[in-house]
């Protein structure tokens, strides 16, 4: 599942996010989702997230 759709990520959500300054080579960081940042319920770039460690990024793939 891509992170695009907000009705799709909990907290708590184990997700790979891509990170701003990754955001020309696509890097992905793999994490737990803390917080929601992204308030509509559809983003084309993925919903952006704050992970548990405090990194922020857009969603890339749902994992578990």
């Amino acid at each position: 599942m891509d992170g695009k759709n907000r009705k799709d990520i909990k907290p708590g959500l184990k997700v790979e996010i891509v990170l701003k300054k990754d955001q020309r080579t696509g890097k992905r960081t793999e994490g737990v989702v803390k917080a929601i940042l992204t308030n509509s319920s559809f983003h084309p770039h993925g919903i952006k997230v704050r992970l548990a460690d405090g990194q922020v990024g857009r969603v890339a793939k749902i994992i578990s």
